[in-house]
């Protein structure tokens, strides 16, 4: 099977520079296919004939090898990613329009736990509005939420602010913009 280009050597060397024939490579990837290697693609098969067998030899012949042994392992489906509600065709004028909830969290090696960190931050300016540490997880987006909504619900109507929180983490607060 030559479709043109250099012509297949037949042959790759250990590391102490012994030619290795393709077909000997053939009967290590069969036995490799065997044992702990059944689930193995063509990659971690060739770290294998590495380490194992002391082989130079590089993924894409052992890719070819592995095709005329028809032992390839179909490729992985892509998986569906939900499109992401960013703010996108929003035209914001100014401050307090558009809000979005960020959640960080890190560990605390002294206490051996995690906190959570929720952010309120202004799409506009970037800014922060507020913000709420806690403990745990759920607990930390409700109580941190509404702690940072009790803060500032005399500056700012919040019944639609309410109902984005429902649909997204994106939160239009001014219902006219």
């Amino acid at each position: 099977m030559y479709n043109g280009g250099r012509p297949v050597p037949g042959y790759s060397f250990d590391q102490t520079q012994h030619p290795v024939s393709d077909e000997q490579i053939k009967e290590w990837l069969m036995k490799l296919i065997a044992g702990d290697g059944a689930h193995y693609g063509y990659r971690k098969l060739t770290v294998c004939l590495r380490r194992q067998y002391g082989l130079i030899v590089n993924k894409k012949k052992v890719y070819r090898l592995c095709r005329e042994l028809d032992i390839l392992k179909p490729e992985r489906r892509k998986r569906l990613h939900f499109p992401r509600r960013l703010a996108n065709n929003r035209e914001i004028r100014g401050s307090n329009q558009l809000w979005e909830m960020d959640v960080k969290y890190g560990y605390i090696a002294a206490e051996q736990r995690f906190f959570f960190l929720l952010n309120l931050i202004d799409v506009y300016d970037r800014s922060i509005i507020d913000y709420h540490m806690g403990k745990t997880f759920p607990v930390s987006i409700q109580r941190g939420l509404f702690d940072c909504l009790r803060g500032i619900s005399t500056q700012i109507p919040l019944f639609p602010l309410f109902w984005s929180i429902i649909e997204s983490a994106h939160m239009p607060v001014n219902p006219n913009y």
